[in-house]
């Protein structure tokens, strides 16, 4: 389903739950202009096309005592199937790792790493990157702020 395929209710739904996964189907209903069955139908429609990967609540990392935010660019030594392949499977097991994106230029791959400080990700780099097969250098930049975060789409 790409988006031109989408009405205007589906992205009218799409927006909303962008903003508040918990409306009530009748809340949801109610600012898209449709009933709550509707809606219902469409949401599974979404979810099972894929549209809707999964539900989630967004947390605050500095709340939760995770005042470091790294982006790091990572090289690879070889592209070889089983150096790209092992080097995914083993950032999708890292929790501290929360983007992981393929990329062209300098670097093979952008990771955005949280953790509680500086001596933290020193400690992580020695005990988890460093250790991965394949990784030739890794490049680090310290988030100082995050001037926008967002999640949602514009759809």
């Amino acid at each position: 389903m790409e988006n031109e395929s989408l009405d205007r209710a589906s992205r009218a739904i799409l927006r909303e739950l962008q903003q508040d996964t918990r409306l009530s189907q009748q809340e949801l209903a109610e600012r898209v202009g449709l009933s709550p069955t509707p809606v219902w139908r469409r949401i599974r429609e979404l979810q099972e096309r894929g549209v809707i990967r999964r539900w989630a609540a967004l947390l605050d990392r500095e709340k939760l005592g995770l005042h470091a935010c790294v982006l790091a660019n990572v090289s690879l030594e070889r592209h070889v199937e089983g150096v790209v392949d092992g080097f995914e499977r083993q950032v999708r097991a890292c929790p501290e790792i929360i983007e992981c994106h393929g990329i062209t230029g300098e670097a093979d791959y952008l990771i955005k790493v949280v953790v509680p400080d500086m001596k933290a990700y020193d400690r992580f780099l020695h005990e988890v990157v460093f250790r991965i097969p394949g990784v030739a250098s890794i490049r680090t930049n310290v988030v100082l702020r995050e001037v926008k975060y967002e999640t949602a789409l514009p759809i």
